[in-house]
């Protein structure tokens, strides 16, 4: 070989490590970057220090934990009572009892299936890495102890190796070759394993989805019966349109209410830029108002922005003024663009919506391999999920922003190689630096503890903030990819993630010392031999079997100290800090107050990764170095049991996606599975000279490649698909008209948020309010702002904290000011969690705290569609947060209401036909203005191409008296005999009403 370790040195080709300088230096420490950071007094010094860090932080959070409530236990103050978790004590240790009794079914209840999937995933590998430690411990170890070279060993090892180089095939004795069947034997073992657990959870998480399914959560929720249908073209993109759509896939017994998507054009830029300002306020307010009664002299100023300098200069001008100015200009034009957004183009997505939601499953399976008018048709997300952005691209465009994309993060991850390598050889070990570079020498040897205190902290630190930025990074590279939704786009973080970590903290990191001895050893070759020989003689799968030995001490330690994150991460120690620093040395706003206090998000794609990782580098070094398996199995052991506790009482799930994303954690073990197979492969190669033990090791791969195509098969419908198919009753189908219950009725729709979301407002503490006339030269009220109506799923009107009985929008003047006085008594989330602007970002879309956003009930209501004529009542500010007036929703309460208590009966067929029809399908026009006070923005009374879209859709069906209290439809031309499905007979009596021509026979 061309390097060789002894006692008293290493040398290189030739080249004698421990008295090289310069150039000689570094190509020693490219061939061997590992060469001094493994002992086995390092080994029993990191695991020491693990076990006692994690003690100690633990300790550390059982003190903190009764006085810190709000830090350590989140959830329970501020959840519903259904998802409260169980009290905990003020004791020591009195959080651990609940956490041990916390089953499956009560995570589910209490987390969401995504957290509660989460730790079954954990708890897998957990189970996976102790099963295969008992074969390691009883099998493996004893195998390489028996089949290795002692004197080799001895002669090879330093710094006390000896007893881990006999636990690795290494260096294996050419008398006992054949003791290297074992490890045949374990992979084939290791296999059938991990496919028996990936088997057995899968059919544990397609139950879990089926109890998903039947959750009320899940029955009640608009998003379970909802399709979205993408890539519309220009001719379909209407109501009708989309009907007609989902028509061709699947014909069900009742149509669905279709919404077509609209352009918002600039309308979400001009509110990011909004809330910017608003932050931007709130902060300079912070801190000039952090004495109020002892004002700085010199009011604060900033730089307008480029695009805003025409009207401001390119001088310094006054922040407060500046900035308020700024926010006010923006409501009016968001205010002006929600009023015009009707008179723009429809867009190419939409929504359909069911009554039932075993129809909406049914159209969404048969469309999997139906693209009607090259549509894609599928389930629709929950409406907090959608990324909005995205939903108007193209195929081709989405394609080819995928393509881009991914072309990136290859970019990316490739580039990354050679900083991984520095940090890695210099960074880590600054004595290596010190080595090759003359000037560094004498500072480094002057300054010792200096810079051992930087070396330290540099590596860690900076290899940290990397892997902090690197999700952020992927995340923005994702959506610009065209995801469309968030749970599609944490996805492809982790994927990213995934791969990343994999091809270069395992597979360069791992192998770059055996690819640089290896090319450097073909090319001296090369001098005196041909190029064939040259490889020959380099001897690869030799040096990759001493590289990955050697290698495989720095994952055992590295592995080891994984434990102290995880303790780390129970103390909550970084956002204790923070906070505390930013309270004591910074001047916080009130809502930056507010959002400490709320239960943090749980980053899924982030801890996938890491807990993928840590199980392929076990897996790959699992032969090689049997040691990675009981420690892997001992931290999943901790950590399962430490996140358990953070799921239940400190973290939320900020986007529940029901689970979906276990499919991808699937596919990644069945790849660290075969990666692994490779590396054993190899390694089987390097010590027995030989490929006919590889040749055995070559079906374990297919075999999991055939669990793979199985678990899909039977299982993968089963988690989609709350159905099939519908049940065609023909006696059933034969009346359209049967009565469905209230609650079951579709009542909401989806809507971008930019066009109903209410307007953050400025916070400023209360203790400045006595000040806030003096600051601001403008008037504190926003009476004169122009009116918007919000596009809401929910009619009602939020109700006024300090006025009860009062909506927010009719509250007093005193409660429309610019600014949001806050006192300190309530610089808590409790009193903001329903707010639309903390629960997007912080509130985990309502559910936690028993307002799910997309909830179906006797009180939702949705405005009238885009494409209708009627209208709601203004609200009187754009901060609104619904809109209001008497509309005819109300009108067609308050005469319903009326006709149950008996006091006055609608008299009129036509009033009963009318009240009955949704708003999205009622013809205003021959109603007349009765009834209808106020008409909405989006009333639009001559412009042909945004009225009479839907004119003539069949309405909803309502009771009849004159027809024995069926329900009867205004206009049911949709089907043959008004069912749906052909040869069911339907009312002869109406035939030239419901004839089929018009919808399916004459397009």
């Amino acid at each position: 070989m061309a390097s060789q370790n002894g006692d008293s040195g290493t040398t290189v080709n030739g080249v004698d490590c421990a008295n090289a300088q310069g150039a000689d230096r570094l190509l020693c420490l490219l061939q061997d970057p590992y060469s001094g950071t493994f002992h086995a007094d390092a080994f029993w010094a990191s695991l020491g220090t693990s076990i006692v860090a994690m003690i100690l932080l633990t300790l550390a959070f059982s003190l903190m934990r009764p006085r810190n409530t709000i830090v350590y236990a989140p959830k329970v103050k501020y959840a519903d009572k259904k998802h409260a978790p169980p009290k905990l004590g003020k004791g020591l240790f009195e959080w651990v009892g609940p956490v041990t009794r916390a089953k499956e079914g009560m995570l589910v209840e209490k987390t969401g299936l995504d957290a509660a999937v989460f730790l079954r995933f954990t708890r897998m590998l957990r189970n996976i890495f102790l099963t295969l430690s008992v074969i390691a411990i009883a099998v493996l170890i004893p195998a390489n102890v028996i089949g290795s070279n002692k004197a080799a060993i001895s002669q090879y090892s330093k710094g006390g190796q000896s007893f881990f180089m006999t636990m690795t095939p290494q260096f294996p004795d050419p008398r006992r070759i054949e003791s290297l069947w074992v490890h045949v034997v374990c992979v084939w073992a290791i296999d059938l394993v991990v496919a028996f657990f990936l088997w057995r959870n899968y059919g544990a998480i397609v139950r879990l989805r089926r109890q998903y399914f039947d959750s009320p959560e899940y029955l009640q929720s608009l998003h379970s019966r909802t399709l979205m249908v993408t890539d519309i073209p220009p001719a379909d993109r209407t109501d009708e349109g989309l009907l007609r759509l989902a028509d061709q896939v699947e014909h069900t017994a009742a149509l669905p209410r279709a919404s077509i998507g609209r352009n918002v054009k600039e309308l979400p830029d001009m509110i990011e830029e909004h809330n910017e300002a608003v932050r931007a306020l709130e902060s300079v307010l912070a801190k000039y108002l952090k004495n109020p009664d002892h004002l700085p002299a010199k009011r604060p100023t900033m730089k307008a922005s480029k695009k805003y300098r025409a009207n401001n200069g390119a001088h310094a001008v006054d922040a407060i003024d500046y900035l308020t100015s700024r926010i006010r200009e923006l409501e009016i034009e968001i205010t002006h663009v929600r009023e015009s957004i009707d008179k723009r183009n429809a867009m190419p997505f939409g929504f359909a919506s069911y009554e039932r939601i075993e129809d909406a499953h049914t159209v969404a399976f048969a469309a999997k391999k139906k693209h009607p008018q090259g549509t894609t048709i599928r389930l629709a997300p929950r409406p907090n999920d959608l990324i909005w952005q995205n939903l108007p691209l193209s195929k081709k465009q989405r394609s080819w922003r995928r393509f881009w994309n991914n072309f990136w993060v290859a970019i990316l991850t490739i580039l990354w190689i050679a900083p991984n390598a520095l940090i890695a050889i210099f960074l880590s070990n600054l004595s290596n630096l010190a080595s090759i570079w003359p000037g560094f020498r004498e500072n480094f040897q002057r300054n010792h503890r200096t810079w051992a205190a930087v070396q330290g902290i540099a590596s860690p630190a900076l290899t940290s903030l990397i892997y902090l930025i690197l999700p952020i990074i992927f995340r923005r590279m994702s959506i610009r990819g065209g995801d469309t939704t968030k749970t599609s786009r944490e996805r492809h973080v982790a994927t990213k993630l995934y791969s990343f970590f994999v091809f270069n903290n395992l597979i360069i990191f791992s192998g770059f010392s055996v690819i640089y001895s290896f090319v450097a050893a073909v090319v001296k070759n090369r001098e005196n031999e041909d190029a064939w020989h040259a490889v020959i003689e380099g001897a690869f799968f030799l040096r990759l079997l001493g590289g990955l030995s050697q290698v495989s001490y720095f994952w055992v330690i590295w592995l080891l100290q994984r434990q102290l994150g995880a303790a780390a991460d129970l103390a909550q120690m970084i956002n204790l800090v923070w906070t505390w620093f930013c309270r004591t040395f910074m001047a916080p706003t009130p809502r930056q107050e507010i959002e400490w206090t709320a239960p943090p998000p749980f980053d899924y794609a982030v801890y996938y990764n890491y807990f993928l990782f840590y199980a392929t580098v076990a897996l790959c070094f699992s032969t090689l170095q049997p040691l990675v398996l009981p420690i892997t199995a001992l931290y999943f052991a901790v950590d399962y049991w430490l996140k358990k506790y953070l799921l239940l009482y400190v973290l939320i799930t900020k986007t529940e996606s029901g689970g979906q994303h276990w499919r991808f954690l699937f596919n990644r073990l069945i790849f660290a599975v075969c990666l692994s197979n490779v590396v054993m492969g190899l390694v089987i190669r390097g010590a027995s000279g030989g490929w006919y033990k590889v040749y055995f090791m070559v079906p374990p791969g297919f075999l999991m490649l055939g669990v793979k195509w199985y678990c899909a098969k039977t299982f993968d419908n089963q988690m989609i698909y709350y159905t099939k198919a519908t049940l065609k009753d023909p006696e059933n189908l034969a009346e359209p008209g049967k009565k469905v219950r209230k609650n079951d009725r579709i009542q909401s729709r989806f809507g971008h948020p930019a066009l109903y979301k209410p307007l953050m407002t400025p916070m400023v503490h209360a203790k400045a309010r006595h000040v806030l006339s003096d600051i601001y030269r403008g008037r504190l009220d926003n009476s004169d702002a122009a009116s918007t109506t919000g596009y809401s799923d929910i009619a009602m009107d939020p109700m006024s904290h300090s006025h009860p009985g009062k909506t927010a929008r009719f509250a007093p003047p005193a409660q429309k000011e610019l600014f949001e006085v806050v006192p300190e008594s309530r610089l808590d989330f409790e009193h903001f969690k329903n707010r639309a602007e903390f629960a997007d970002a912080l509130g985990g879309n309502g559910e936690l705290f028993g307002r799910p956003d997309d909830l179906i009930s006797e009180r939702s209501s949705t405005p009238r569609s885009f494409l209708g004529r009627g209208g709601d009542a203004s609200g009187n500010s754009s901060r609104a947060s619904s809109p209001g007036g008497r509309s005819e929703r109300s009108v067609s309460a308050h005469h319903h209401h009326h006709q149950r208590v008996g006091s006055s009966p609608l008299t009129s067929p036509r009033d009963l036909a009318y009240q009955n029809v949704h708003p999205a399908y009622r013809d205003d026009a021959s109603y007349g203005d009765i009834g209808h006070p106020n008409r909405g923005m989006y009333h639009q009374g001559t412009n042909e191409s945004e009225n009479n879209l839907l004119r003539g859709a069949q309405p909803v069906g309502h009771a009849d008296e004159d027809v024995g209290g069926r329900e009867v439809y205004g206009l049911d031309r949709w089907r043959t005999g008004g069912s749906g499905y052909m040869g069911v007979s339907g009312r002869a009596d109406e035939e030239g009403v419901t004839g089929y021509d018009y919808y399916r026979g004459r397009r």
